[in-house]
């Protein structure tokens, strides 16, 4: 049994953010199974801080990115998901290539959602943990 209520392609996914946030920092959608998305976005001059290291922003960027648009396809026609809250655990630093996000849903409400977001580096290693609450609302 799969979560999605609307039909989408990863290129759709993708090409939603290309003129907005998720475009300019490179976040790209990678794929999905019954119940979690997946993207990655390079660690590179666009997402790092001053010294180097993947900005915790940017890891928050791609979970809420993540996650948004996850909870946006399990609802019908007509409705968004956007953020509540969010939490970021910062396990360790990235420094180059891409960290891969995988949202997975926790709880699909009517009007709220609760997706868990585990970013890791090309290694697998764990670099950020996050959860979000999102509302569910009109779109238009």
């Amino acid at each position: 049994m799969t979560i999605w209520k609307r039909a989408f392609t990863i290129a759709d996914l993708t090409a939603l953010g290309a003129t907005s946030m998720p475009g300019l920092i490179g976040i790209e959608f990678t794929g999905h199974d019954a119940n979690a998305l997946s993207a990655r976005m390079p660690v590179d001059h666009r997402t790092h801080q001053p010294f180097g290291r993947l900005h915790g922003g940017a890891s928050v960027a791609l979970a809420e990115t993540v996650a948004s648009v996850g909870a946006t396809m399990a609802v019908p026609e007509g409705k968004v998901a956007v953020g509540l809250e969010i939490n970021a655990n910062h396990i360790r630093p990235a420094m180059s290539g891409y960290v891969h996000a995988t949202a997975t849903a926790e709880s699909i409400g009517r009007t709220t959602q609760v997706w868990t977001i585990r970013i890791t580096d090309d290694a697998g290693k764990l670099v950020c943990l996050s959860r979000i609450t999102l509302a569910i609302i009109d779109a238009g």
